[in-house]
């Protein structure tokens, strides 16, 4: 079980969902992970909730911002300066989509893309710190990058978030894996020719679960959809990349170690 605490600066510290029916994620989520809801009294916060498993915040949901914007998970990396990150960001290559944005007292955040156009957020954390709970069946495991200019993206994230990228390893496995201090937080690759034309570059949420192929059956008895079938990674466990009823995508992670633990 791993807390805040152990969340570095520049990893992958928070996540939350942009919902087109925020009352059915509820319900779907809850069912699907066993996750609680929580929503935010404050009429400030928009309908903004919390997640929680345990009693231990994983994750966000609230309404899209527009009817234009599809329901999406988006990752926030956590920083030490909100304001200084997005125009570190500027300067190698990204864009700036929103923020800064003081929270309400919680933190500042703010919203970019990459060279590639990949979206991810940013978390300044001030009374909420991020995750209270990750790397256990129902919660936040990884992150994966597809992009359609990895290079680009790779001296992106280095000279923002300070990441190193490392190949995987994996034979016949053309994967990246991104670190801070020595551990792998998130992985990404080449979108490749197979990509469909037009698909953008994107980041996914990886969910632990226990059982992936029990997982993505009870995902598709609930109305969610599966874009790529279970499948095994040698020597990391079994994944699959879903999407839910509403059509936000996430990925589910069977992790061999930790189903061995």
């Amino acid at each position: 079980m791993a807390d805040i605490a152990t969340v570095a600066i520049g990893e992958p510290g928070w996540i939350d969902l942009a919902s087109s029916d925020p009352a059915a994620s509820h319900t779907f989520y809850a069912t699907l992970f066993g996750w609680s809801v929580d929503v935010v009294p404050d009429p400030e916060a928009g309908g903004y909730g919390m997640f929680k498993l345990g009693g231990k915040e994983v994750a966000g949901v609230g309404p899209r911002p527009s009817e234009e914007q599809p329901p999406a998970w988006t990752i926030y990396l956590l920083v030490d300066d909100a304001a200084a990150a997005l125009a570190k960001a500027t300067d190698a290559g990204g864009t700036v989509i929103a923020g800064p944005i003081d929270v309400m007292g919680e933190g500042t955040m703010g919203v970019l893309a990459d060279p590639s156009g990949a979206v991810i957020g940013i978390w300044q954390p001030g009374r909420h710190r991020g995750f209270e709970l990750k790397g256990v069946p129902g919660s936040f495991t990884w992150a994966e990058l597809n992009s359609s200019d990895m290079p680009a993206d790779k001296r992106f994230y280095q000279t923002v978030f300070g990441w190193n990228a490392q190949d995987s390893g994996i034979p016949g496995v053309d994967y990246t894996l991104f670190k801070l201090g020595g551990e792998s937080f998130a992985g990404g690759m080449s979108m490749g020719p197979g990509a469909p034309a037009g698909a953008p570059s994107n980041w996914i949420v990886y969910f632990d679960v226990a059982d992936t192929d029990a997982a993505v059956a009870k995902l598709t008895g609930l109305g969610g959809g599966v874009h790529h079938a279970p499948e095994d990674i040698p020597g990391v466990g079994r994944f699959a990349v879903v999407h839910d009823p509403q059509g936000a995508v996430f990925g589910l992670l069977q992790n061999t170690q930790t189903a061995a633990s």
